[in-house]
């Protein structure tokens, strides 16, 4: 089953039990991916790769929004972000550890013969493709350069 598929039935699910957060956050990842597929002209299906970006963006802008209201005293405010992240995440992979992810990043390192930061965008595009869903790339550029410097 599609993403938009699984969306729709979570979204009438949010409906039938009255319950505004899950039903605001699949709103916006509803409408995150019908602008993202009128963005092209043709109403043509996205790839997963490309609903897995659509889906990481809007959880990491309700997380970003989180620490901005929680750093000003709003927790009021933060709350039903993290809360809609956290409905929207349902819908990504499992995400990888930390220790995982860095040994992807040493094989690509040693599969690439990378030396030093002027390697580093080389290293990041092949590891943020394999890794696509399955780790933020905040995550990923904090090991790069740990492992390149």
């Amino acid at each position: 089953m599609s993403l938009q598929q699984d969306i729709m039935i979570a979204l009438k699910e949010a409906m039938k039990s009255k319950d505004q957060t899950a039903l605001t956050a699949l709103r916006a990842v509803k409408s995150a991916i019908l602008l993202a597929q009128t963005e092209s002209g043709a109403k043509e299906d996205l790839t997963e790769e490309q609903e897995l970006k659509i889906l990481q963006k809007l959880v990491k802008q309700r997380k970003d929004s989180a620490a901005i209201y929680l750093n000003q005293d709003r927790k009021d405010l933060a709350l039903p972000e993290i809360d809609e992240a956290e409905v929207i995440s349902q819908f990504l992979p499992e995400a990888l550890s930390e220790e995982e992810i860095e040994k992807v990043v040493v094989a690509v390192i040693e599969q690439t013969g990378a030396e030093g930061m002027k390697d580093m965008g080389k290293v990041m595009g092949m590891v943020s493709k394999e890794l696509a869903g399955q780790a933020d790339g905040k995550t990923i550029s904090n090991i790069v350069k740990a492992k390149l410097s």
